[in-house]
């Protein structure tokens, strides 16, 4: 009974791999990164691109695909009723990358993203709440648009733009 049970879970696993689809990536390019502007947030950022693309074999220093990035976050206050009693905050982030071929000098790839978030404002500048929320959302943001610029340089194609 024990060998019955085993073979029926190893025929099903084959069925299951056999019907299984590896899906290629349409470029195998590897990218190295250039200059990225923002202080901190630059080498948040610089740190999160460079992670992502070795996690996905698609780093090498030496590439000629060379990625050009700025990130830059800017908060407004949000006033969400009349009688101010619960005022927000809404933190924008925006990612600006181009992606350049050194080999042909030419820009290859322009992206361009930009995300909010919103926080409750503390009325005080003393409250630490304020500085924390604004950190965090900072990171998720450029986690976010990160992610999504990964997802982007994997599928496009490597034609030089006019």
């Amino acid at each position: 009974m024990y060998k019955i049970k085993l073979l029926t879970l190893l025929l099903i696993s084959l069925i299951f791999l056999a019907c299984s689809k590896s899906t290629p990536n349409q470029n195998n390019s590897k990218f190295s990164i250039g200059y990225i502007d923002g202080e901190f947030d630059g080498l948040v950022l610089k740190t999160l691109i460079k992670n992502n693309l070795f996690n996905i074999g698609r780093y090498d220093n030496e590439s000629n695909l060379i990625i050009d990035a700025d990130i830059s976050h800017s908060s407004s206050l949000f006033i969400t009723n009349i009688d101010n009693t619960s005022d927000r905050m809404n933190m924008s982030s925006n990612l600006s990358v181009k992606i350049i071929d050194q080999l042909n000098e030419c820009e290859i790839y322009n992206f361009d993203k930009e995300i909010s978030q919103f926080y409750i404002f503390a009325d005080s500048n003393q409250y630490i709440s304020n500085v924390v929320a604004e950190k965090k959302i900072k990171e998720q943001n450029t986690e976010e648009l990160v992610k999504e610029l990964i997802n982007k340089i994997t599928r496009f194609e490597i034609v030089c733009k006019e």
